[in-house]
């Protein structure tokens, strides 16, 4: 990324935005753009395609948000979408079309938001009274494109958010064919924490010359985040869990389970010595799943068991301990989780258990992150040393096709 694109003094004035949007960005609290809002607002705004690559908990959803508000025509020139954003879970889906409405204030604009779990007939509705801008899952996306209700033709802008995320829980055919029936002459912007070659490839075929954005460096852990280890028997983890949360006295908590049915053991086990617990996963209904995360954000939760469904994308800013009760299967997953805290600059601490034969596992995270992890201890519970791999992953350059395509230059503000 080019520097001059985002100075540490960046300031929103110096980001050519309009008095509306302005006034909008102060009335929800913000006071100066991330990094990345400094270097992707201004590349958007001059209809460029771009694959943005940024921490998450950094602004990413404003990022996009704020280039697509300033540029829609208003609903009675226009009844079709003209801006699809596509996000791999259905929180993330209710958080970014909460986001850009707080961003659209002053301005009438119309946001459906279309994910599955979700009164399809008021989607619907939604989609014949008009909208300007639609956020949604793959899934439900695809289906609203099988049954005609959800037009493209009108669409100039594609947000693919948490791309990594989509193509490894096995979204690619149906993002493929949203992006097939999107004009060619689109703009597309690809955002991601991480671009492994799924995503590298993704972006051969469906961008056109894309400006790349990284605003990782060479680290891909928040810095304010505090990042520690224990090494532990598995039949000891629950235990330690206990004593873990009875000694640090979280704010608020996330403890990350790999399975669905590890979640609900572990919930009962908590729910019997802890107050204010909850759990989450991907078997629950989403009516469930809503009211889980708006206890959270309430703070009514002080501890959420859950698996990787909220390892994405939720913005909860007084998350102050992240535990990996189970390592994660991926290093990306890890990063993932641990950004659930440390949210836009706070500080947070994440915990990871490590039980024997998972030192490889250990090593390859500390080389992810650029950072070696402090070993942690608790009386009664004994350290094990464990052997470790190094693992190199080779990724293929990428290539520019398509053809050059006219870009929307008319603004809205």
């Amino acid at each position: 990324m080019n520097p001059s694109l985002s100075p540490a003094d960046a300031s929103f004035d110096d980001l050519d935005l309009s008095p509306v949007m302005r006034r909008a960005l102060k009335k929800a609290g913000f006071e100066a753009p991330s990094p990345i809002q400094s270097a992707l607002i201004p590349l958007a705004l001059d209809g460029l395609d771009v694959i943005g690559q940024a921490r998450t908990g950094t602004g990413k959803t404003a990022a996009f948000s704020i280039p697509i508000l300033e540029q829609l025509d208003p609903l009675e020139e226009c009844r079709d979408p003209q801006a699809i954003i596509v996000v791999p879970t259905r929180e993330l889906a209710d958080q970014v079309g909460r986001e850009a409405e707080r961003l659209a204030w002053g301005e009438p604009t119309e946001i459906a938001v279309l994910a599955g779990g979700k009164n399809i007939t008021r989607q619907l509705r939604q989609l014949e009274n008009g909208v300007q801008i639609v956020v949604g899952t793959p899934g439900r996306l695809h289906d609203h494109l099988q049954r005609g209700s959800l037009r493209t033709n009108k669409v100039w802008c594609v947000v693919l958010d948490e791309a990594d995320r989509m193509l490894d829980i096995g979204f690619r055919p149906q993002i493929e064919r949203i992006l097939r029936k999107c004009p060619r002459d689109r703009q597309t912007l690809l955002l991601s924490a991480t671009l492994p070659p799924t995503v590298r490839r993704l972006a051969e075929s469906y961008m056109h010359h894309p400006e790349v954005i990284d605003c990782c460096k060479d680290e891909m852990s928040v810095e304010t985040i505090e990042q520690r280890y224990f090494t532990v028997a598995q039949n000891k983890k629950g235990e330690l869990l206990e004593r873990l949360l009875e000694r640090e006295k979280p704010e608020q908590a996330i403890v990350f389970c790999r399975t669905k049915r590890g979640t609900d053991r572990l919930y009962r086990q908590l729910a019997r010595s802890f107050d204010n617990c909850g759990s989450m996963h991907g078997d629950m209904q989403q009516r469930e799943r809503d009211r889980v995360l708006q206890s959270l954000r309430d703070r009514k939760l002080k501890v959420l068991v859950a698996t990787d469904v909220v390892g994405r994308g939720i913005d909860i800013s007084t998350i102050s301990h992240i535990i990996n009760y189970d390592v994660p299967q991926d290093c990306d997953d890890y990063v993932h989780r641990v950004g659930r805290t440390g949210r836009m600059g706070r500080d947070g601490v994440a915990y990871t258990f490590v039980v024997p034969g998972e030192g490889d596992v250990l090593t390859s995270i500390e080389q992810r992150i650029n950072k070696e992890l402090k070993r942690d201890t608790m009386d009664g519970f004994e350290t094990v040393e464990m052997p470790v791999e190094v693992v190199k992953v080779e990724e293929k350059p990428l290539r520019k096709v398509l053809n050059p395509m006219h870009r929307k230059v008319t603004r809205r503000r």
